[in-house]
């Protein structure tokens, strides 16, 4: 047999997942394709969303995506370092939205659960709400909680640093994509677009939305993936130095209009500084993967970009916009909003659906999944949610 384990997806979650298995002291691969150099003309698979930033916090409604995201962001320094590859800047990051009405559930059940959690944060109301940000013009009736310790990560530095930990300690990189998965009593073969198969004794699938394409598990897995746009919005030297302290921020409008997630300046590899902004007004489901691959290939759709970008000047009125571009991604949703980390056979297992959290808890998540594969126990003392469907 030629691995031990073979981890399908080498995005955030596969990345994490393989090098905790090394750790464990298994004989892994991973198999993924890089990114792909012209996303309009490409026909293969796509990461959720490649980008150069995703927002990190302890800060959330659910005590478990707390949790976890807990624990990776405890162990990013360690990553960093066996990794070779920096991806967190701690700048921050703002948890906004109504203390009552519509809307306002969200903001509650974040701070009771920071509450139960011990996680460090500052309530900011009215005035102080605005000195601290002065940038933005919240409306009346907003609180604030931010947590010093968030921030955002870049998430292609993220999967390159946990690759180069794992691969110093042994794994097996596999630039190609995965077109199907024969299990049998003595093993399973992965089969790559390229030719070439992989003998192991277990396989776990961590792709993403595109883990429901057909031949990579035997149960069609549980997601309902949503296409989303982003944003771009294009700023200079001056006006980043002058947003130099602003933090990550997810915002909840009043009235429960919607709610949206903002990234704060960040340099591309084009030379170009943006802010991002997300938060789509209305879900369109992707239900095939041919779907998908389109919408990949689409750079997301301009009104519902231009709606974003609108609530972006909205709330930062001073804003000095050079201009906006768009993107496309996708959010995969599962029945009870908990990530799936699970058996679908003895040989098979599924690590999929990151319900617009995955970025900030990889790590855990990662771990997690390479527990469940090696048959050692989930730490049900910390997780109140089984991983199941």
């Amino acid at each position: 047999m030629g691995f031990d384990v073979v981890v399908i997806g080498a995005g955030m979650w596969g990345s994490a997942c393989a090098r905790h298995l090394v750790e464990m002291g298994a004989k892994v691969a991973l198999v993924g394709p890089a990114e792909p150099k012209q996303a309009a003309s490409h026909d293969g698979v796509f990461a959720s969303h490649y980008d150069q930033a995703r927002i990190t916090r302890r800060l959330a409604s659910q005590a478990d995506w707390s949790r976890a995201a807990a624990a990776s962001m405890d162990r990013y320094g360690d990553i960093e370092a066996s990794g070779g590859v920096p991806f967190f800047h701690q700048v921050g990051a703002l948890m906004a939205g109504p203390e009552q009405g519509a809307g306002g559930d969200y903001i509650l059940k974040t701070k009771n659960v920071a509450e139960d959690a011990g996680t460090e944060n500052v309530a900011l109301r009215g005035a102080a709400l605005r000195a601290q940000f002065p940038y933005f013009e919240f409306p009346d009736g907003i609180l604030g909680l931010f947590e010093a310790a968030g921030g955002w990560i870049n998430p292609r530095a993220h999967v390159v640093a946990e690759i180069n930990a794992a691969r110093a300690s042994g794994l097996t990189l596999v630039r190609d994509q995965v077109v199907g998965v024969q299990e049998s009593s003595d093993g399973v073969i992965v089969r790559c677009a390229g030719g070439e198969g992989l003998e192991a004794e277990r396989v776990v699938v961590a792709c993403g939305a595109f883990s429901k394409a057909a031949g990579l598990l035997p149960e069609p897995v549980p997601l309902k993936v949503y296409a989303r746009t982003v944003a771009f919005v294009e700023i200079d030297d001056d006006e980043a130095e002058r947003l130099r302290s602003m933090p990550s921020v997810v915002y909840f409008f009043p009235d429960g209009e919607g709610d949206c997630y903002i990234l704060p300046p960040v340099r591309y590899p084009n030379g170009k500084t943006y802010l991002k902004i997300g938060g789509d007004p209305e879900d369109v489901e992707l239900t095939t993967v041919a779907e998908m691959k389109e919408w990949f290939r689409g750079g997301g759709d301009p009104k519902a970009g231009s709606y974003m970008a609108e609530q972006l000047f909205k709330l930062m009125p001073g804003l000095a916009s050079q201009g906006v571009t768009f993107g496309s991604c996708a959010t995969s949703f599962t029945p009870r909003g908990n990530p799936l980390i699970y058996g679908q056979s003895e040989r098979v297992f599924a690590l999929t659906g990151g319900n617009g959290a995955g970025a900030k808890c990889a790590d855990e998540i990662g771990r997690l999944g390479a527990l469940k594969v090696m048959g050692k126990p989930l730490p049900e003392n910390i997780y109140q949610t089984n991983f199941l469907p």
